[in-house]
């Protein structure tokens, strides 16, 4: 991975800047993607300063046509891209009578139309190059019904199946699509979802009112194990991988 280019998205979140600094430290150049541009450049600050080889790119990944300028200036700045993690990804707990349509909107136009925007520019560029890895960081709820998460598993499960669709349109030029499906992650997106101390047990050990089983590992993953699977499907030892959904979720799903 060394002296190439990746974009990755929601790369001031956990999982998507963690797959960030487990890139730049392999020596790829990763132009780092996020909204949230305070937090983004302070992030990607710190990196730098540790010798890695990062550059922000403050975008909306909702807003197309910002996306395809970012990418441009990606390809101009630092050369061709040979790397996509779509990490970006929003979160909206409710049941689905009480679920507002802004709140269903607000993750459709992120966690699906996000990764379409940027697919859409990047794959674009890597076609008439003949190469390119691309994996969007989707969900476990994406295949395993969850209560009070009907919108977002929605989303993740869209999400996955463009990325497999896109997989197979692609696969001609010899670029891969490949998914990574998490479960519960140590990370700020899962603790949003904590209310009082139960929270973390409720998750490791399961939950009989929401028809929720537990964790078998007895453990939450951490961003480096969802980050590891990324860099795996990325990286030339997934070189005949393609179209497939790789869930990290310590058996949350039981193989689902």
């Amino acid at each position: 991975m060394t002296n190439e280019v990746a974009v990755v998205t929601g790369a001031a979140g956990g999982i998507g800047g963690t797959v960030v600094r487990a890139l730049a430290e392999r020596g790829t150049a990763v132009a780092a993607v996020d909204r949230d541009a305070d937090r983004l450049r302070k992030y990607v600050a710190e990196l730098v300063a540790a010798g890695l080889p990062v550059t922000a790119f403050p975008t909306d990944v909702t807003d197309a046509d910002e996306v395809e300028a970012t990418v441009a200036a990606v390809e101009a700045q630092l050369g061709p891209v040979r790397f996509l993690v779509n990490a970006a990804g929003v979160l909206r707990l409710g049941p689905v009578r009480e679920m507002s349509d802004r709140d269903w909107a607000d993750m459709f136009a992120v966690n699906v139309g996000g990764v379409f925007h940027m697919s859409r520019a990047v794959v674009d560029r890597m076609a008439p190059r003949g190469e390119g890895a691309l994996v969007t960081v989707s969900s476990n709820g994406g295949s395993t019904p969850r209560a009070k998460m009907a919108g977002y598993a929605a989303s993740k499960a869209a999400a996955t199946m463009f990325t497999k669709s896109l997989g197979l349109e692609v696969a001609r030029y010899g670029i891969r699509c490949n998914v990574v499906a998490p479960g519960s992650t140590d990370t700020p997106m899962l603790w949003s979802m904590w209310h009082d101390d139960s929270g973390r047990r409720h998750t490791l050990e399961g939950d009989p009112d929401a028809f929720r089983v537990g964790i078998p590992l007895g453990k939450l993953a951490r961003p480096e194990d969802v980050a590891a699977a990324v860099l795996f499907l990325l990286s030339d030892q997934a070189g005949h991988i393609t179209l497939h959904e790789l869930t990290v979720d310590g058996g949350a799903t039981l193989g689902a």
